[in-house]
Order: structure tokens, then C-alpha cells, then sequence
């Protein structure tokens, strides 16, 4: 048995998100995990980086298996790429080490958000962007953002009421350029919770709309409330841009 680590690249358009779900057979996860096991004539489990959600993108996920094969990591790699459908691929196989997960593992996450604005809706990347005819401002959402770089309970910006584990995450890097129309939004840190980024974009938004002030982000933030923050910004929006390992 060999531990191989993937990396994987899809546009989750028109799938149920990431993590196999016995009921839904368009996942990211059941698509992998079916043609690994036609390749090896065994039941495979694969073990992601991450879970996104339904609609949501990815340019670098990476997710491992164990399996019992003969085949050189180039070889695996190709037969996936063979049998996986069109919106899936594998762009990179390795051997790693028997300790290596995927999760567990991980040290941070990037992720980018894509609005368009302006008064002509988008028809060729509408998948891929988040389109909002009304222009930000960007220089109160950089303001806002700068608040939430830190170490802090995010639980404002998680949908899950029930979550049991800790909600304090790191956030090291938030980015907000404007090219012509498009802003875009980069986050980079150590996890995020169920929804986060998109919490925290539509967030950013309703500052950049003057909804909201940039100063009254410490208050949301020590509020620990999710119905004190924006919008939840529609999924087709963001990507998973790059996982990161020692």
C-alpha cells in the first residue's frame, strides 16, 4: 500500500461540493473515490484538504489514498484524468510519506473570491464570478479588513450554529484588488470555518456599499453572532486557490 497525494483542479459548477454523501452521487470526493476504485478493484477512501461547498472551485485542492497498485504515480494520474469527467483533473500525482493527510496536515489555506460589477451582467465567466451591478468602495473595505487580520473567534462569520469545536482561526492575509470591474478578494490562513469566506466577503461588501462602517467590525467580531454579519456571497464566486504543507 502507498499513500499518494493529489492535486486536483475543478470547477464544482455542478456538483453537491466536495465530501461524499451517500445520497448525492455528484460530489468531487464519490467521483475520485469511484474511478480509483474501478482502477484498483478495491473500495477507496480519499482523504481532502478541505470540504468546499456546492458550487464552490477549486484550482489546487489536494487529497490523498492509500493504494494497493503497481501503477507509477504519472500512470495513476493518467487513468484518473482518463475516466474522471471533463470538470475534474488531476494535475499532479506523488508518492507520499505513510504519514501524510491531507487534513491533518494542512498549515493554510488560500482562497479567492471574484465579484464583477458594473451594469452588464457577465455571460461567459457568470460561473465564476459573483456579479453585483452596485461599485464597492475600496478603500473602506481594505479598512475593514485590516480589522479582522489576527488571531480571533470567527464565530460571527460561521453559518453552523452547532458547531462544537473552536471557532478561533487566523486570519494572516486578506487582499482586495480592483482590476477594470472585477475585485477581487484573496484570504490566506491557517483554517476557516463552514461558510467563512463567504461570510467575510459579503461582510466587506455591505462596508464597501456603506451598509455597514469599517469601524464597527471589532464590535461584530467580539459579538460572536452570525445574524450581526453580512451576507453569506453566493458560492460560483470563490475558489480554492492553494493548500499548504511543511
Amino acid at each position: 500500500m502507498k499513500n499518494f497525494r493529489f492535486t486536483i483542479s475543478y470547477d464544482g459548477t455542478r456538483f453537491f461540493g466536495w465530501e461524499h454523501q451517500p445520497d448525492k452521487e455528484m460530489t468531487i470526493q464519490g467521483k475520485i473515490e469511484t474511478v480509483l476504485s474501478k482502477m484498483t478493484d478495491k473500495e477507496i477512501t480519499l482523504i481532502g484538504a478541505g470540504r468546499t461547498d456546492a458550487g464552490v472551485h477549486a484550482e489546487a485542492m489536494t487529497a490523498n489514498a492509500f493504494l494497493d497498485t503497481e501503477l507509477s504515480p504519472e500512470e495513476v494520474k493518467n487513468y484518473l484524468n482518463r475516466y474522471l469527467p471533463d470538470d475534474i483533473c488531476i494535475t499532479d500525482c506523488v508518492i507520499a510519506g505513510d504519514r501524510f493527510h491531507s487534513r491533518y496536515n494542512t498549515l493554510g489555506k488560500t482562497y479567492r473570491y471574484t465579484c464583477l460589477t458594473g451594469e452588464v451582467k457577465p455571460i461567459f465567466d457568470r460561473k465564476y464570478v459573483y456579479y453585483t451591478p452596485e461599485v464597492p468602495n475600496l478603500d473602506e473595505m481594505r479598512k475593514a479588513a485590516g480589522y479582522l487580520i489576527g488571531e480571533h473567534d470567527f464565530a460571527s462569520f460561521c453559518s453552523n450554529p452547532r458547531m462544537k469545536k473552536s471557532t478561533v482561526r487566523t486570519v494572516d492575509r486578506i487582499n482586495i484588488e480592483r482590476k477594470d470591474n472585477y475585485f477581487i478578494f484573496t484570504f490566506h490562513g491557517n483554517g476557516f470555518l463552514q461558510h467563512m469566506v463567504r461570510i467575510l466577503t459579503g461582510t466587506l461588501l455591505e462596508v464597501g456599499y456603506g451598509v455597514r462602517s469599517a469601524e464597527s467590525i471589532p464590535e461584530l467580531i467580539e459579538a460572536k453572532n452570525r445574524s450581526l454579519a453580512g451576507f453569506t456571497a453566493p458560492a460560483q464566486g470563490l475558489c480554492m486557490i492553494k493548500v499548504d504543507y511543511h
